[in-house]
């Protein structure tokens, strides 16, 4: 399970982070400004990845980023600030990513997700339920019997997995799955979540006006 530290000194978007990234099954751990995180830092603990605002108090999150980047710990950056200046400044620093406030909850876990790819930090194997996914060899087994899946079925299954109990949005699965510029019916991702549910028997329940979610039990 991937370790991320959320340093957010608004409480409200903290908590909100924490508990999205908790539901898609990663640890978060919360700090409010600079110095807190700092201090953090400096009692050893691990982590996998930083969320990390600029505008902090007590230590803003541009002079954060060394102390973690000695650490390897990546970084993405969460904040307020469009302006060009303050963009190039953190990705010149070595950033992984740069995020403006306000996101979409989809699109900053499947940024996170990318992040953590990079640095080998994603798990190669999850488990739901009696379904056991391998990323690496793109296999699926159900009670140990091997399920045959498309491509774009795995890719589907996959996101769905690592978004657990959260409503993604048709408009979403087929941006992240199809492409940006992919230009076609909804009905698309209808198909596809109907062959998962025949396949796995994983619960994935329709959201009314917005998409599906898989729901597990956390």
């Amino acid at each position: 399970m991937a370790r991320i530290f959320v340093v957010e000194d608004d409480e409200t978007i903290n908590k909100t982070i924490c508990m999205n990234l908790s539901v898609a099954g990663y640890d978060p751990v919360p700090a409010y400004d600079g110095l807190e995180a700092l201090a953090i830092l400096d009692s050893g603990k691990h982590f996998d990845l930083t969320l990390l605002d600029i505008m902090l108090p007590g230590m803003d999150g541009l002079s954060l980023y060394e102390p973690l980047h000695k650490r390897g710990i990546p970084v993405i950056y969460l904040t307020a600030k469009n302006d060009l200046g303050t963009k190039l400044r953190g990705l010149q620093a070595g950033a992984e990513d740069y995020i403006v406030k306000p996101f979409e909850i989809l699109e900053l876990l499947v940024r996170i997700e990318k992040v953590l790819s990079r640095y080998g930090a994603l798990s190669n194997h999850m488990q739901i339920g009696n379904i056991d996914i391998h990323i690496a060899e793109r296999t699926v087994y159900k009670e140990l019997q091997a399920i045959p899946m498309k491509p774009l079925e795995f890719d589907l299954l996959v996101l769905l997995a690592r978004n657990q109990n959260v409503a993604l949005s048709r408009e979403k699965l087929l941006k992240e799955l199809w492409g940006v510029d992919y230009i076609g019916e909804t009905r698309t991702v209808d198909v596809h979540i109907a062959q998962l549910r025949k396949k796995t028997g994983l619960a994935i329940v329709s959201v009314p006006k917005i998409g599906y979610r898989l729901e597990t039990i956390t």
